[in-house]
């Protein structure tokens, strides 16, 4: 990506306002192929998801380092490859109407939300000590995946809590814009993103406030927050200049949401 592009990109948000949090939120299994079905079912335009490497350095949709919580079973996720992992359980937790719902490879999420026009926001979530390797396998995989678009704008935007990740994903990956995540909004959360060439901020909506708000949109960056479920908090948002919002209710926070 062009400089210019990068500062375009930072002046402006291209992107859907409204993101489906892990691409199921509340209405179907997060991080699997239901969940994205689910969200394009209700003309959602962009989805937000977790990926890290499986141990054949397969990457996949996971939120999890252990297995436990989404997939039944004791461990490590990466003790298994994705083939061990495409035959688990990623949805019967969520309803017995998911059982069976595979853990999906990135590979095959992606080129089915590119050809439903789904934009996607790419959480790159490292294993513990896997920051570099797992940012330079997903930042290759996707840039080459979208190596035939030419509109920045239409590319994936990744995210991370990990500054390693990121600083590995722009030496990998230049063309794929990058966000960073945090909790609460650090003081030098400026230096933070103009040192990783970040296009934007991703926050947790209950550590912002207006004029903070206002800071970071007048320095010319993007600004997501998640994960927002409540309209009346939506509304009061996009009022402070939010650009984008994470939800789990996009039954009640659609698409269109205004």
């Amino acid at each position: 990506m062009t400089a210019g592009a990068n500062a375009d990109l930072q002046t402006r948000w291209p992107y859907p306002r409204i993101l489906a949090h892990r691409g199921g939120g509340a209405l179907a299994p997060e991080n699997t192929m239901a969940g994205m079905r689910e969200a394009h079912a209700r003309r959602m335009r962009g989805v937000e998801f977790d990926v890290m490497l499986a141990a054949d350095g397969i990457p996949i949709l996971m939120h999890d380092t252990e297995l436990g919580r989404t997939v039944p079973g004791v461990g490590d996720l990466g003790a298994f490859d994705s083939e061990e992992l495409g035959r688990m359980d990623a949805g019967a937790w969520f309803s017995p109407h998911f059982q069976g719902e595979p853990v999906p490879r990135l590979e095959d999420a992606v080129q089915w939300l590119r050809r439903h026009d789904v934009w996607m926001n790419i959480e790159i979530k490292p294993m513990p000590g896997h920051d570099v390797d797992t940012a330079e396998v997903v930042g290759q995989m996707v840039q080459d995946l979208f190596a035939d678009v030419s509109d920045p704008t239409r590319r994936p935007l990744f995210s991370s809590f990990s500054v390693k990740a990121l600083d590995a994903a722009r030496e990998t990956a230049p063309g794929i814009p990058r966000g960073l995540l945090v909790e609460g909004v650090p003081p030098d959360w400026e230096s933070r993103l103009r040192s990783l060439g970040c296009v934007s901020l991703h926050c947790r909506h209950d550590r912002l406030d207006a004029g903070l708000a206002r800071h970071i949109k007048t320095a010319g960056y993007g600004l997501m927050c998640y994960t927002v479920n409540d309209p009346a908090r939506a509304r009061e948002l996009f009022s402070w200049g939010v650009d984008a919002l994470c939800t789990d209710r996009y039954d009640v926070i659609g698409a269109d949401f205004r």
